[in-house]
Formats: structure tokens, sequence, C-alpha cells
């Protein structure tokens, strides 16, 4: 028996802004602490709502955007923070 395996994508599973929610704030709690996790679920939530409505409310360039939220690619604290609120989320720290 052949198996066969397809790629698993985050993004096709966050249907609604509760899933986003709830998987960053998943990320947040497991992330070691250098960011790759958060910045992970940031790039697949937009992916899931789909990055030109995040472009337009955040006010980022298209490619600007894209680039920084890109999995290889290196987001700014501003992109994350811009990402973040367009996608309706706040940052909280907490004790």
């Amino acid at each position: 028996m052949d198996e066969t395996f397809t790629r698993w994508d985050a993004a096709d599973y966050l249907e609604t802004w509760e899933d986003a929610r709830l998987y960053l704030e998943a990320a947040a709690e497991e992330d070691s602490g250098d960011g790759r996790l958060i910045h992970a679920a940031l790039s697949d939530i937009a992916r899931a709502q789909r990055m030109g409505q995040i472009q337009t409310d955040s006010g980022m360039i298209d490619e600007a955007l894209c680039d920084e939220l890109a999995r290889n690619g290196s987001p700014t604290f501003d992109a994350v923070m811009r990402a973040t609120r367009a996608l309706g989320l706040q940052l909280r720290i907490t004790a």
C-alpha cells in the first residue's frame, strides 16, 4: 500500500478571527523567546485572512509587508505591531 502525503498548512484551518486569536495566543505561550513561533503564526494568519486586506488595513506597502511576514523574512517590531492591529488583535504583556 503506497502512502501519499500532502503538506499541512495551518492557514487552511484558521477560519474565524477566534481561531486566529487562539492560534496566536498559543504561539506566544510556546515561543522559546526568539519570536519564531509568533512570526510563523502571524504569517499563517495573514495568509489565511487574505494578505491584501491586511496590507490595506495596516497602511504598509504590499511588497514590504509580504517580505516581512514571509516565513523566511525578518519582520521588524513595527511590522508585527501593524499586522497585529490590522488583524484586530492587541499585543499585551502580563505577569
